[in-house]
């Protein structure tokens, strides 16, 4: 039995090494740091084949105690859930490493030492240029004297007549000529550089006006490195500490702290930011109207107020851009950012063009509204209520996406809208009206007018025209064309939906969710009611009303919590308390719903009661069940059994006491 279980624990040593398992199969082969359960999975040679011995196997050699040859330990924790510790690779023994090396892993593949050619050319591309030019000449005279040899001339001579031919002594050719004997003559250029290598005793200062000097230049406020030197002096001087000199302390700070760091720390991350390349993303597998995108802007122009002319606004331009062509496909004029003017924008685009896959739009209290938005699943403001109604991009089927607020590079209408500003509002036609676009660049002529509302309208038509019509475009894929051009070409053999009646009436149309009244299901809006005999199978339901924003006293249209369609609720006029009319109205209201509910009942209930009477079926009564079993009755102890039961006959004038003795013999009792 012995031997048997040496022969277990010793001969699978090499089997367990060729073992195919699956950590074998998915192994990281750049891992060089390992887990007792994934040694054990690898069943490497030499390690004993369970976590548990490997463990054992670790304590026993002190494997946590050992350190690299950089005296750093050679076992740290393992990060993750299950903590442990992980084992770096050399302090397994010598047949696991060899067994590792084998199956490829890169921490136990021997390293290709750089050869001196390498080596060589590799210091001479890290020079200056100065230096490569002083070793171009320097390989321009060696060559003349290789030249001078070949031709007859000894060596000696050779050198004394390029040392006097240059102006330079005979011992620095031969120092040269030093630095490329024994190398390969395509190696001669850079074995001739020089190898300068940085300057003398790097520059002492206290660590603590050290770290004070570089903290404070490293604040978002900018100061001068001559403010911060100053501190520090002063400091210098109460303790009697010498400082190097300010040049010095500079050049060390800029080549010690990271350019990086330096942009951070005193300009802010978004400088940082800008200097990181931006993603450059191709539209060329789109098609138009596959992807829109829509934003506002504020235009630096006063402008007359629609209501009150004597008022100066600057409007909201709401605009949709298609992303392929870069073409303007809807637009509106308002006074303000708000949801009526985006539903507008969006009205003018689905009648003109259709309805977009996909809407690029910031995650703005506007964009993001819930008249808009709700229903998105990437949508993450305002409070979710599963119960609201979708929104009017998510009722007609478009993927609303979100792109990053105030981040110019996500939507390229940011590009469509500086044009815009430069061709609108400094254009002739808004001379004297130019805001211009901070406090402190307002131009000579701040103030002078203001554009009439309706003529500033008329502007923005013709400005926008011409930016869809203008060639040479680069943008999107105009490739030189036009926008329109552009657009037109995709358009025409694209799949894009068309926008019917009921979708623009939801785009035209606002919304406002609500629920229907429990008793008469009439809608209550902004002070007006609005029915219809549809709500009346909706009663106190959820809905979205859509209605005219500028028209209240027109009809409503009543959708349901999933956008589908249920009536049009006409308006509920209020009367004068006599008058007649509207009591007659109200009564054909009542009989109108009274015979229309009527019908549908008549349409329902196609029998009369005694066509269901004679429709049921006749159930003759069962025979009366007799019983078999009899059971002795014993009658209760009443004064009545007692009366009815005979005396005995042994005492015919029985006393009061021979009674009740004679009743509690037969277990009776008196009821007085």
């Amino acid at each position: 039995m012995k031997a048997i279980r040496q022969s277990s624990t010793n001969a699978p040593q090499a089997e367990r090494s060729s073992r195919p398992t699956a950590a074998l199969h998915e192994a990281d082969l750049s891992q060089a740091w390992f887990t007792a359960s994934e040694l054990e999975a690898l069943c490497l040679a030499g390690l004993p084949g369970d976590k548990r011995s490997i463990n054992r196997r670790a304590q026993n050699e002190r494997w946590a105690s050992r350190l690299s040859a950089d005296r750093k330990l050679l076992v740290r924790a393992r990060q993750g859930r299950g903590g442990g510790n992980e084992y770096h690779f050399s302090l397994l023994p010598a047949e696991a490493q060899a067994d590792l090396a084998r199956r490829g892993y890169e921490c136990l593949q021997p390293k290709e030492e750089p050869t001196a050619s390498a080596v060589l050319w590799a210091r001479f591309d890290a020079q200056k240029a100065s230096a490569k030019a002083e070793a171009q000449q320097r390989l321009a005279i060696i060559n003349e004297i290789e030249l001078h040899c070949g031709a007859g001339a000894t060596k000696t001579a050779a050198v004394a007549r390029a040392a006097i031919a240059q102006g330079l002594g005979a011992s620095t050719i031969y120092e040269w000529l030093k630095e490329i004997r024994g190398v390969p003559r395509g190696d001669w250029l850079p074995a001739l550089a020089t190898n300068r290598k940085g300057g003398g005793k790097k520059a002492e200062i206290d660590p603590q006006l050290w770290e004070q000097l570089k903290s404070n230049w490293l604040r978002p406020e900018e100061p001068p490195f001559s403010a911060c030197m100053l501190r520090i002096e002063e400091i210098a001087r109460d303790r009697g500490v010498a400082l190097p000199s300010p040049r010095t302390l500079l050049r060390r700070l800029q080549r010690e702290v990271p350019r990086s760091v330096q942009i951070m720390a005193r300009k802010g991350t978004e400088a940082l930011e800008r200097h990181i390349p931006d993603a450059r993303r191709s539209v060329e597998s789109l098609h138009a109207m596959q992807v829109v995108n829509i934003d506002g802007h504020v235009f630096d122009v006063f402008v007359e107020h629609p209501n009150d002319p004597a008022k100066r606004v600057r409007p909201t331009l709401i605009a949709i851009q298609d992303v392929y062509s870069r073409k303007f496909l809807g637009w509106h004029l308002d006074l303000s950012e708000n949801v009526y003017a985006t539903r507008l924008a969006f009205a003018d685009m689905f009648r003109n063009f259709g309805i977009p896959k996909v809407c690029l739009l910031d995650n703005s209290r506007t964009f993001a509204s819930k008249a808009l938005t709700a229903g998105a699943e990437t949508r993450y403001r305002y409070k979710v209520n599963p119960e609201e109604p979708a929104g009017l991009l998510v009722s007609l089927q478009i993927e609303v996406r979100f792109a990053q607020i105030y981040h110019g590079q996500s939507k390229p209408i940011e590009r469509a809208f500086r044009e815009l500003a430069d061709h609108i509002a400094r254009g002739p036609e808004c001379a004297g009206a130019y805001t211009g676009n901070s406090p402190m660049k307002k131009p000579a002529n701040y103030g002078a007018r203001a554009v009439p509302w309706a003529e500033f309208e008329q502007i923005v038509a013709q400005g926008i025209a011409r930016y869809n019509a203008r060639l040479g475009r680069k943008g999107g894929a105009c490739k030189g064309r036009s926008c329109d051009i552009t657009f037109a070409e995709s358009y025409a053999v694209s799949d894009i939906r068309k926008a019917n009646e009921t979708q623009l009436r939801m785009a035209l149309l606002g919304s406002q969710p609500m629920r229907l009244d429990s008793r008469t299901g009439e809608v209550k809006l902004y002070g007006n009611r609005y029915y219809s005999p549809a709500c009346l199978e909706h009663l106190g339901a959820p809905v979205t009303v859509r209605f005219d924003p500028t028209n209240l006293h027109r009809e409503v249209h009543v959708y349901d919590k999933a956008g589908q369609y249920i009536a049009q609720a006409e308006l509920i006029e209020d009367r004068g308390f006599f008058d007649q009319a509207q009591a007659i109205e109200t009564g054909k209201r009542r009989k109108e719903a009274r015979r229309t509910v009527r019908a549908a009942l008549d349409a329902e209930r196609t029998l009369d009661a005694s066509e269901i009477a004679a429709a049921q079926i006749q159930i003759e009564a069962p025979p009366r069940p007799e019983t078999n079993i009899i059971s002795p009755v014993r009658h209760r102890a009443t004064v009545g059994s007692a009366a009815l039961k005979p005396r005995p006959a042994a005492v015919p004038d029985a006393g009061e006491e021979e009674i009740i003795a004679a009743l509690g013999a037969a277990r009776l009792r008196i009821v007085d």
